[in-house]
């Protein structure tokens, strides 16, 4: 099939690429664009089977303004000394600044003595703003405020912060948005240096960045196309990811065709019939390493939390578009090159004498007991590390912290409990008749009573509960001792106060805890599950994927057993370095599923490819032994390559200031290494020597000349000529 595939595309370069800048032009013309689709607030991403989101849809129902946003201004003094009654009076009149500066969404602004922390370290101003967090005109009403309150405190002894669920909002879409750009910017430069020393022309360096450019300009208008038909929502990482994972993904591709271009040019192909060979040679590979990932990133469709759900089907249809792009674009624009894709270098017309990848293969089919028993202990040993892994929910600590949100987060800490920053609310709802306000008094002294509960934020008037105007609902604002994102007020939310809340509640009614704690608190529950769920469905599904290029039993087996010691040792290794040497309280909770699915099914891709060429290399009549050693030759340097490509694009994301992409850039560029670099390069080809014609049963994969391949298909030149 890619034979025939590879012999159209080559012989009609310019008909291809026509098609592939039509599709191009008209998506980028008519489709919507991703950030049409896309969202940050993590509470619209839970089903609503939990009661985090039963308590929001209460809340909308009973309290008009509770669905809405706040803002809170955080004002000290820079020399740390209490408010004096000046300071008040002025905190006084920049709330009433804001109140008439007629900002649009602003629904209210409070202040005053109440607003005082208890050692008159910190004055609050609490403002009311019509919308959810992620509307970007509720971003701007921030902004508004922001530029207003901040000039009256010129030439005052006074600072502020406004802080908040939409600040954080704001600053994270900044933060975003300057990662996208620095990350951009970084791998494209990365690439293009990584390529010129790999292959000495810049044609062959800016290959990729051309094809990727065009696949980039395909793909965001394709996902958003899905997302609105399917009303997917779609996390505001995607973006980011996508471009790391096209850029990685699609440059690994065209180095598997591009070296197996040149190898059969070195074996005397003509330069068309040398690359209908590689795309009829590599195209099986890309295939499978493509399904792979798809059926990988598609596995998520399964996950209950649905910031997961919404990136497997954007990143499976990149990948799918970049896989195409690999089998025919790319080969079309070679095929208009020639060798003159690798100019100005010559090494394409000669077999180099001598290689570091020479001397590991040999090394590798002459003691494969040995390779396997190192490289093997090597990734055991990492992977202990991840037994000490912690999970870290805190939205607080993933903005860069000279951002204006984090800085008022913790001026506000200096006054009252960390809570105060988001409440836990309680919600009641009456089953028949109106609440009795003595009975919700009572309540609330329960509720206040519970370890962790530092306090609870009065209500308009004083009382410790708001009753919705038909008197069958209530609120009570809990204020936590600790931060509402620490892994304390998760366990607190979702667990004991979740049990006085309903065991104590006034007879006749229900009650649902809320807030940003108790939603934290489901989104931890929701990704345990969906983390028992996902993993051992991609795993057998790639396992399949591997069955099925292979036709055999026993290697996919020991290829999948490798690729998950790979993922715990990556893990491992990560944690070492964030809790241990970092210090972090622990890794952000979305990274293990999202590292497993990149080291799982793109690690995979170095498997495949090195697979492939240790069958290939059998059927053309070796023992075990030479063909791992030739396996390693000959595939070792495209793997090398990928490899150290895909893992620099990915250690590009630790520039981008967040913690989350700093924690992912690192774990997945280590996760990548150790595929190609330990993996791939070692233990699979040795393990492969070692079981000999069994890795293969119970087909026969490794026979010469097996399932229509030709034995003769090398031409007759020395090992270490491709």
């Amino acid at each position: 099939m890619f034979e025939r595939l590879g012999r159209f595309v080559v012989y009609n370069p310019w008909k291809v690429i026509l098609a592939w800048v039509i599709a191009a032009v008209g998506i980028v013309a008519f489709a919507p664009t991703l950030s049409d689709v896309t969202t940050g607030d993590q509470a619209n991403f839970l089903p609503d089977s939990y009661e985090s989101v039963q308590a929001q849809q209460l809340a909308e129902e009973k309290f008009a303004q509770s669905s809405d946003s706040t803002a809170t201004v955080v004002v000290r003094r820079t020399d740390s000394q209490p408010l004096t009654e000046a300071d008040q009076a002025k905190v006084g009149d920049m709330a009433q600044a804001v109140q008439s500066a007629n900002i649009e969404k602003v629904t209210g602004v409070v202040t005053g003595p109440e607003a005082l922390s208890p050692n008159k370290q910190v004055q609050l101003i609490s403002i009311g703003i019509q919308g959810l967090p992620d509307d970007q005109k509720v971003m701007d009403a921030v902004q508004r405020i922001r530029d207003t309150t901040k000039p009256m405190l010129s030439g005052t002894p006074l600072a502020l912060a406004v802080t908040g669920d939409v600040a954080m909002q704001l600053d994270n879409q900044d933060a975003f948005e300057q990662a996208l750009t620095i990350v951009s910017i970084a791998t494209v430069v990365l690439i293009i240096v990584l390529l010129l020393l790999i292959y000495r022309s810049p044609i062959a360096a800016f290959l990729p960045i051309v094809t990727v450019g065009i696949v980039s300009a395909i793909s965001p208008g394709l996902i958003a196309l899905v997302a609105e038909a399917t009303d997917l929502q779609v996390d505001q990482s995607l973006q980011i990811i996508l471009t790391i994972v096209l850029f990685g993904v699609g440059t690994d591709y065209i180095l598997f065709l591009l070296f197996r271009y040149r190898e059969r040019l070195r074996a005397g192909d003509n330069k068309k019939e040398a690359l209908v060979n590689a795309v009829a040679r590599v195209g099986e590979v890309i295939a499978s390493a493509a399904a792979a990932i798809v059926i990988a990133f598609m596995a998520l469709l399964l996950a209950v939390f649905g910031a997961f759900r919404s990136l497997g089907p954007g990143l499976s249809i990149a990948v799918a578009v970049m896989a195409l792009a690999s089998v025919t674009l790319v080969p079309a624009i070679v095929s208009l090159l020639g060798p003159r894709v690798f100019w100005p270098s010559k090494s394409w017309q000669r077999v180099p004498k001598k290689s570091a990848f020479q001397g590991v293969g040999k090394f590798v089919g002459r003691r494969p007991a040995v390779v396997a028993a190192v490289s093997g202990l090597i990734m055991v040993g990492l992977a202990l590390g991840s037994l000490g892994m912690k999970t870290d929910y805190d939205q607080t600590g993933q903005l860069p912290e000279d951002t204006e949100s984090s800085q008022g987060f913790r001026d506000l800490q200096a006054g009252f409990p960390a809570g105060a920053l988001n409440p836990t609310t309680v919600y009641v709802r009456s089953d028949g008749g109106q609440l009795d306000p003595a009975a919700l008094d009572q309540y609330a002294n329960k509720l206040k009573a519970v370890p962790g509960v530092g306090g609870i934020m009065p209500a308009p008037g004083g009382k410790q509960a708001a009753v919705s105007q038909d008197g069958m609902a209530a609120q009570i604002n809990l204020l936590l001792a600790t931060s509402p994102y620490s892994n304390e007020a998760l366990d607190l939310a979702g667990g004991p106060l979740r049990d006085v809340a309903h065991a104590d509640v006034p007879a006749g009614a229900t009650a649902y805890v809320g807030g940003a704690s108790s939603i934290f608190a489901d989104i931890r529950h929701a990704n345990d599950r969906d983390l028992r769920v996902i993993f051992p469905v991609a795993g057998v599904l790639i396992a399949i994927i591997l069955a099925l290029l292979l036709r055999a039993l026993v290697a996919p087996i020991y290829l999948m057993l490798a690729v998950v010691l790979g993922f715990f040792s990556t893990l491992g290794a990560t944690v070492l370095v964030f809790q241990g040497m970092v210090g972090r309280p622990g890794l952000s909770f979305m990274l293990p599923t999202i590292l497993y699915l990149f080291v799982v099914a793109i690690g995979t891709d170095y498997n495949i490819l090195m697979i492939a060429r240790l069958r290939e290399e059998a059927r053309l009549g070796n023992d075990p032994r030479t063909s791992a050693d030739l396996a390693v030759e000959h595939g070792g340097p495209s793997v090398a390559s990928a490899g150290l490509i895909l893992a620099g694009t990915f250690a590009s994301m630790m520039l981008a200031g967040i913690a989350f992409l700093s924690e992912m850039g690192f774990a997945v560029s280590i996760g990548i290494a150790i595929s190609a670099f330990v993996m791939s390069m070692f233990l699979v080809p040795s393990l492969t020597a070692l079981l000999g014609h069994k890795a293969w049963w119970p087909g026969h994969g490794d026979a010469p000349g097996g399932h229509g391949q030709p034995a003769q298909e090398r031409e007759p030149v020395a090992a270490g000529t491709h």
